[in-house]
């Protein structure tokens, strides 16, 4: 079967690696400035093409997997799009991080037009992808997620069914602002640690053994420790955008704003492609006012 990908950065690359290993398929991805090297890729047996035209001609499936929902926008329904490109009975499976009433317009508009539209919103890292291990929520008919699955399955990890296209955006969102909410949290507990003089190593030995523990204080533990920032590569103008919807998807709240509030200031004081672990370095550096 052929695969047509749009999108092969940190995490799009692992999930094209881990579809080529099953020789069933075959991934035609577009070539862009934005993906990680292919070479890897293209040896393994992908074709880079140079359109999203001839990326998507003869595929039956179609992967998205960009920043969010103004470049799915763009890459549906502009004038070289998926809409004007694609034929009747497609599925385009979406891996980007989006709004869910977005999601459920894009999935209406492509209906006219016989194409149907899947979110499948990822958790974890570009660890995880590179391994095949992702997390994926997915939003679709039921008899849609059974078609999508075996993919779906060569890529992921765990695979849960949401519900109704838009609902893996929404859940998505969810997990987010909770992975991130703990992230901002373990961001300022370290920062005050440090300010104290207390050692890191100490630091994560108390909250691994209480309740503190968590997959996202393994995530800091080598940063803490040895400043590698290879468990947490998620960029700080990811995270802020990833929160900026989940208040437009969701509901504003004193505390959403105020951890949105700080991933912003690190995208203004540290940068939007550094990691949000980097959050601690910055709040350590503050004094009392």
């Amino acid at each position: 079967m052929k695969i047509g990908m749009i999108g092969v950065g940190l995490m799009g690359h692992g999930i094209a690696t881990n579809i080529l290993k099953d020789k069933a398929y075959h991934v035609n991805f577009l070539a862009h400035q934005g993906n990680q090297p292919t070479d890897a890729l293209e040896a393994a047996g992908a074709t880079a093409s140079p359109s999203i035209k001839e990326t998507i001609a003869n595929a039956k499936m179609i992967i998205l997997c960009v920043t969010g929902a103004v470049q799915v926008e763009e890459i549906l329904f502009g004038p070289e799009g998926i809409l004007s490109q694609g034929k009747k009975g497609q599925i385009i499976i979406d891996c980007s991080t989006s709004m869910p009433d977005k999601t459920k317009a894009f999935a209406a508009r492509l209906a006219e037009a016989g194409i149907i539209f899947v979110d499948a919103a990822m958790t974890r890292t570009p660890k995880e992808a590179a391994a095949g291990r992702l997390n994926l929520i997915v939003g679709a008919d039921k008899s849609v997620f059974e078609e999508v699955y075996p993919l779906l399955s060569l890529f992921a990890e765990n695979i849960v069914h949401a519900g109704d296209v838009g609902a893996g955006q929404a859940l998505k969102l969810i997990h987010n602002y909770v992975s991130l909410g703990y992230a901002a949290v373990m961001a300022e507990a370290a920062a005050q640690a440090d300010k104290q003089g207390i050692d890191a190593q100490r630091f994560l030995d108390v909250l691994h053994v209480g309740g503190g523990n968590s997959v996202v204080l393994e995530r800091f533990r080598p940063f803490l420790t040895n400043k590698d920032i290879s468990r947490l590569q998620f960029s700080l103008s990811n995270a802020a955008k990833d929160i900026c919807y989940y208040i437009q998807a969701h509901e504003d709240s004193p505390l959403s704003s105020a951890i949105m509030d700080l991933f912003c200031r690190g995208v203004d004081e540290i940068g939007p492609g550094e990691s949000v672990l980097h959050l601690k370095d910055l709040l350590a550096q503050q004094t009392k006012s």
